[in-house]
């Protein structure tokens, strides 16, 4: 599913960069994607897409500043 159209970025996008570059912060995931960074409407959905990300990849979102446990 796309979460942000104006980069391009799906929710697949942001499952495999927290897999595999850590990335677990808004501030993160908008330096290397985009995301939330031109029209701001994809932020709710794409921090959403973020937490379960970063769920599934640790057992805690303790060692992630900036995401807060749902």
């Amino acid at each position: 599913m796309y979460v942000c159209l104006c980069h391009s970025v799906t929710d697949t996008d942001i499952r495999r960069l927290v897999r595999t570059e850590g990335v677990c912060t808004m501030r993160e995931l908008s330096r290397q994607l985009g995301v939330a960074t031109q029209c701001g409407k994809c932020g709710r959905c794409a921090r959403e897409v973020l937490r379960e990300a970063v769920a599934e990849t640790r057992s805690d979102t303790a060692g992630c500043p900036g995401l807060v446990a749902a």
